[in-house]
């Protein structure tokens, strides 16, 4: 039995602006109308063995995560949280123990991260067909990627002696310098590492308990402790904080004597930085790749993307901009890799820029901040049908709602009353408020907040259908 892993806890922060900490780039629509993560969940259907999948993904993701499985073509998986991130050798032994403990056998698992480019469809599941069969003679299986240009910004695989399929393991080598990467490509003797894997799940936990007892043990432990809430399967986090950090390539495919490379058959994106998503989109005749509203005058290879307003360019070269509501990205494509290191020292300044974007998305919908001063606070407020906010209070702010679109029941205090199009309410400090759209359309609602203090941790929920108890950022 084939079961898929699909690792999706990534932060993505060399997309920013457009990949924030709350949704990163494995959940962004980038290409033909689906996330990166939909499009991995799609590409399962290429492979007749597999089963129901395994996703692997943050606490803070968990509704969105779940709402693009429904809206996806592979509407069924196993959704688990992990507690803490650890990185992608404790997340994949999580899945591995919860895949024996469901399957009362052995299985293989099909490891893929979640915010992949795989041009060929036919050609993964044929890669993956050829990786099932050295797995079925003991062999632990990562899948490389022919290099195309001396990438400094990917890890290698040295292949050594033939298989079968593929060939044995060499080495791993790390990022390297121009240099050295032009000589591991004259050579054909490497392959880029693309951080997909194929193995069974017993051997995986073998090979941990070998080489990384401290994971085994910690996973393990958070399995059996595990609690289900609602869609979601929640590993112990007081055993799984035990783990030491770790990825697959260190835990494992670095110390097994049992790995195993084999070329993937198609073209492949990590989409890891600005200057690799460029090649995914169409481009005029100046090699420029441009979406939204643009003008671009004497300008030559350049990403260009505007999802507010009118971006112009004049005489420019080589450049990346990305222009977002909140936050405008200008960036010499040579100094892709250059963004952790601002993203990093943002994130040390808590600038809220890293973590949300101005549309925030809510298991019952979104907001959107519109304005803010001093003591008030604009947002827009979209409700999808059948859905409802949580009972809640505020202690240090008073808050105003305009319905704009759509039927709204608004609970307040005692009473429970219905605002149309155009109606609106007050709701006073310390008062036990909740908004729910009994319409058949969206509701949209403009909410003003006032008051000394507008801090989103001003909120105390009283009844939430979606078990959050945590106080969270947002409007909720």
């Amino acid at each position: 039995m084939l079961v898929p892993v699909i690792l999706a806890g990534g932060s993505g922060t060399r997309l920013w602006p457009l990949s924030r900490e709350a949704h990163p780039k494995q959940f962004i629509t980038l290409l033909e109308g689906q996330s990166l993560f939909q499009q991995t969940l799609a590409r399962l259907a290429h492979i007749p063995e597999a089963s129901q999948p395994i996703v692997v993904g943050n606490e803070q993701h968990r509704f969105l995560m779940a709402e693009q499985i429904r809206q996806s073509l592979q509407p069924q998986c196993t959704l688990l949280l992990e507690p803490c991130y650890r990185g992608t050798a404790p997340a994949l032994a999580l899945a591995a123990v919860q895949a024996l403990n469901h399957f009362d056998q052995d299985v293989i698992l099909l490891v893929l991260p979640a915010d992949h480019v795989i041009a060929d469809d036919a050609g993964f599941a044929q890669t993956v067909a050829m990786g099932m069969e050295l797995v079925h003679h003991g062999k632990h299986v990562t899948f490389g990627v022919k290099p195309t240009k001396p990438e400094t910004g990917y890890g290698y695989i040295k292949m050594g002696e033939p298989l079968s399929h593929g060939h044995a393991i060499h080495r791993f080598v790390e990022k390297p310098d121009q240099a050295s990467a032009q000589r591991y490509i004259d050579s054909q003797q490497y392959l880029w590492n693309s951080g997909m894997f194929l193995f069974s799940a017993s051997h995986v936990l073998q090979e941990l308990l070998l080489h990384e007892p401290q994971i085994y043990h910690a996973a393990k432990a958070a399995i059996q402790e595990a609690r289900q809430d609602e869609d979601f399967i929640r590993p112990s986090k007081e055993a799984f904080e035990k783990s030491p950090a770790n990825s697959i390539d260190y835990a494992i495919m670095e110390k097994t004597s049992h790995g195993a490379v084999i070329a993937l058959q198609s073209a492949w994106n990590d989409v890891g930085a600005w200057d690799a998503l460029i090649k995914l989109f169409a481009q005029d005749d100046k090699g420029n790749a441009c979406m939204g509203d643009i003008i671009a005058h004497h300008t030559q290879d350049c990403l260009i993307q505007a999802s507010h307003r009118l971006v112009v360019t004049i005489g420019v070269k080589d450049l990346v901009i990305v222009e977002t509501p909140d936050a405008v990205l200008v960036l010499d494509k040579a100094h892709s890799q250059g963004i952790k290191e601002v993203v990093a020292k943002m994130r040390a300044d808590a600038r809220k820029e890293v973590i949300f974007h101005r549309r925030v998305s809510r298991p019952w919908g979104a907001f959107e901040s519109i304005d803010g001063g001093d003591r008030f606070q604009v947002k827009r407020i979209t409700v999808a049908v059948g859905e409802k906010l949580s009972l809640q209070r505020h202690h240090h702010r008073s808050e105003h709602w305009v319905v704009v679109k759509g039927t709204a029941r608004v609970t307040r205090g005692e009473e429970v009353f219905l605002l149309a199009e155009n109606q609106s309410t007050y709701i006073p400090i310390g008062v036990n408020h909740r908004l729910e759209n009994v319409g058949k359309i969206p509701l949209e609602m403009i909410e003003v907040q006032s008051g000394a203090y507008l801090g989103e941790d001003d909120i105390l929920r009283l009844d939430d259908q979606y078990g959050r108890k945590d106080l969270t950022p947002a409007v909720s």
